[in-house]
């Protein structure tokens, strides 16, 4: 096990999981060979946040403790957008299939789904395009 494995604990794994495959990607790294970005997943129901950072065509995840709660605000972290729920909800939004731009509004709405920095978030919805 690397350093950086053992450095992603809890939802920050998680999320590695799914995203590191990426930079493997060719169309991936055409796509995004010019962003610089950061979003911080946020499971308000876990121990752990996760920092997905975009850079240059590469893509990585640095896990954050979320309490207390200034570790996460954007001066301290970093962040360029914010998306915050549930742990349910964003296994939800990860699998993806039966998630429909409705549901997601309605959460959004609803107070279910926090989102800071709208425009960097849009960049998630790129990736599952990928």
């Amino acid at each position: 096990m690397t350093e950086e494995e053992k450095k992603l604990r809890g939802f920050a794994g998680i999320v590695a999981k799914q995203v590191e495959p990426l930079n493997e990607m060719e169309k991936f790294k055409q796509k995004f060979k010019d962003t610089e970005v950061k979003v911080l997943l946020n499971a308000k129901d876990g121990k752990w946040a996760a920092l997905l950072i975009i850079d240059k065509g590469k893509i990585y995840v640095e896990g954050i403790k979320n309490n207390p709660k200034e570790g996460i605000k954007k001066k301290n972290a970093g962040w360029d957008g914010l998306l915050q729920t549930t742990t349910a909800s964003f296994l939800e939004l990860l699998g993806g299939d039966n998630v429909s731009t409705g549901k997601v509004v309605r959460k959004i709405l609803t107070g279910k789904i926090k989102i800071r920095g709208i425009k960097h978030i849009l960049v998630l919805l790129q990736l599952f395009d990928l």
